[in-house]
């Protein structure tokens, strides 16, 4: 398995629940599927570089984990038609 981070920008005006149950899922998904979560950080609200979608900020997550290749096409493809993400970039490490 090889080692990545995926980081994702979350629509700052979600409620705490509405947070952590996308910061959950994508953690099932992960392990659901083979993979490891290594570790999750979740890094707060920040002001974004250049409004998004008429957004100034958006709370910041970085999750480190190992999977397969096609388990990361699968996260992408999540992240892409999940309500509340603004921003995702999966890199390898």
């Amino acid at each position: 398995m090889t080692k990545y981070e995926m980081l994702y920008i979350l629509d700052s005006a979600l409620t705490d629940e509405a947070k952590e149950a996308i910061i959950k899922k994508f953690e099932d998904l992960v392990t659901g599927n083979g993979g490891v979560v290594e570790k999750t950080d979740r890094w707060g609200v920040k002001k974004l570089c250049y409004p998004i979608n008429y957004k100034s900020e958006g709370y910041y997550v970085l999750m480190n984990f190992e999977a397969e290749k096609s388990l990361v096409v699968e996260i992408k493809r999540v992240a892409g038609i999940t309500d509340g993400i603004i921003r995702r970039l999966i890199t390898k490490i």
